[in-house]
């Protein structure tokens, strides 16, 4: 009797009571299908954003670059000139070296020497002693004075008249870069300077120019 009473408005607007429990069934299949596409598109989101911390991780910290050794200033504590006619030149010169790390990571370098040269010639040199440059910093490195001795050369008199003497500098800095303390990796600079001494009173070096 009850299931003739169920279906006996079917035709008047109501719903039977198997449409019913399909539209319920309906329903919750929709729901777990959302929740299943949603829990795919966090999966997808999780797996971009960790690509992309890795890869901005290993482009910035975890990139080695190779830090910069470089003569940032010098000046002359003294200065002896010959004449054109018996050309000679003596200086001391006080530079000041600086070590740019832009690394996370301190860069541990080595023993190095630094030769200057008067149009190829070699007219002195200078040992820097091991040391470390900390992580995102430079290093300011102050040298007692360098003897510069020049004699010899057939230009040297005419530079001399022109007040202006050049001079170049070059060395290699060898050392490791530790990277956040777990990898360590070598990494060596080369330092090209050029710098002009100026024999008019007072003397000084300007133009100083590294790569």
């Amino acid at each position: 009797m009850a299931e003739k009473q169920q279906s006996a408005y079917a035709g008047n607007g109501y719903i039977r009571s198997g449409d019913t429990e399909a539209a319920a069934a309906h329903n919750m299949r929709e729901q777990r299908k959302k929740k299943r596409n949603k829990c795919i598109l966090y999966i997808l989101l999780f797996i971009v954003f960790q690509t992309a911390i890795i890869t901005v991780f290993a482009l910035t910290i975890m990139k080695v670059r190779t830090p910069k050794f470089r003569i940032r200033s010098a000046a002359i504590t003294d200065f002896n000139a010959g004449t054109a006619a018996s050309p000679s030149l003596r200086a001391s010169i006080t530079p000041e070296f600086t070590v740019k790390n832009a690394n996370f990571g301190r860069y541990k370098y080595r023993n190095t020497t630094v030769e200057f040269f008067y149009r190829g010639t070699r007219v002195g040199q200078v040992s820097i002693p091991n040391s470390k440059a900390g992580w995102r910093s430079t290093k300011r490195i102050t040298h007692s004075a360098i003897e510069l001795n020049l004699s010899g050369s057939p230009q040297l008199a005419a530079d001399l008249t022109a007040g202006v003497v050049p001079i170049t500098s070059t060395a290699r800095m060898g050392g490791k870069v530790e990277l956040i303390f777990i990898m360590k990796k070598n990494k060596a600079t080369n330092m090209n300077c050029n710098m002009e001494i100026v024999t008019a009173s007072p003397q000084t070096i300007r133009n100083i120019a590294c790569k």
